[in-house]
């Protein structure tokens, strides 16, 4: 080791501290930027380039990473302000934003607190929404206000470099005095369709009563029309035969009824008592001569 000159002593330091040169001018020069980050970097204190995910190469002692800066969506924490609709109705409001970042370079250098900020800025468009509308319309139109108030936020904060991706509102609260005024005049609604609901039943009950009580008259007066439209027809049907074989016919009709008759009263038990005109024999003795004279 005495042995070694001196000179190739002193270059071979030369080349140690070129080589850790190197190696730093390396590591400040060449930047690596995960996938969900951007990178500001700065000259003498002045914006000078964002980099991207990916290797990335800057002058190294001249340029610098000031900000990094993660572009991953963020959730706002839940966030409750007061507001009064145009009907003044006091009610709370749970809302939620969720944004991120797209150009760091006007995040950083255009405002300090951006969660802070664009928590002030939805307090004040809810408010402003909900004041616009009634109660009932807050409660059955909520997705129309969220958009309105995700446009309006988006507006905001577009100066800022930053996008919101959702707004959401959770919750609309009441105060006591207001939910036992709507409670009431749900049951009385309820009270209300309740009755609607009994009188209708009841009036169609009575419809369907009158309807079975009409179509029970019309098949009664339809039954009626068929008899005497059968009794018509009986009588044409005499008339015809009377016509036809003149009244010798009928007399031969009336005497066989008549002897009809009195064979259902010789069926009898014996016990009846019969009362008869004092011209029935001589009835009857012109039906027997009828009946003889026919085949």
């Amino acid at each position: 080791m005495n042995d070694i000159p001196a000179d190739l002593l002193g270059g071979n330091s030369v080349l140690l501290l070129l080589a850790v040169f190197l190696i730093i001018v390396v590591l400040l020069g060449v930047k690596i930027v995960p996938q969900s980050q951007k990178f500001v970097v700065e000259r003498f204190g002045r914006l000078q380039s964002v980099l991207g995910p990916g290797i990335n190469f800057i002058v190294p002692f001249l340029d610098r990473v000031r900000h990094r800066v993660s572009i991953l969506e963020r959730q706002l924490p839940t966030a409750s302000q007061d507001a009064i609709t145009s009907d003044n109705v006091l009610v709370q409001v749970d809302t939620s934003v969720f944004y991120r970042i797209l150009e760091p370079e006007k995040t950083v250098y255009r405002i300090r607190d951006v969660d802070a900020a664009i928590s002030t800025t939805v307090a004040g468009i809810v408010r402003s929404g909900i004041g616009e509308m009634e109660l009932d319309e807050v409660q059955s139109n909520r997705q129309q206000l969220i958009a309105k108030i995700k446009q309006q936020v988006a507006d905001a904060v577009d100066d800022w470099g930053i996008e919101v991706t959702r707004a959401e509102i959770l919750d609309v609260n009441l105060d006591n005095a207001t939910r036992e005024a709507m409670l009431q005049q749900l049951n009385a609604e309820r009270a209300r369709r309740a009755q609607v609901t009994e009188a209708e039943g009841k009036r169609r009950a009575v419809e369907l009563a009158a309807d079975a009580e009409l179509y029970a008259a019309e098949q009664t007066a339809k039954a009626r029309r068929i008899s005497a439209d059968a009794e018509a027809y009986a009588t044409q049907v005499v008339a015809k035969a009377i016509a036809e074989n003149g009244l010798e016919a009928a007399q031969y009709q009336v005497a066989l009824k008549q002897v009809e008759a009195l064979t259902a009263v010789g069926k009898g038990e014996g016990k009846q008592t019969i009362i008869l005109p004092a011209n029935a024999l001589d009835a009857f003795g012109d039906a027997f001569k009828l009946l003889k004279g026919r085949p």
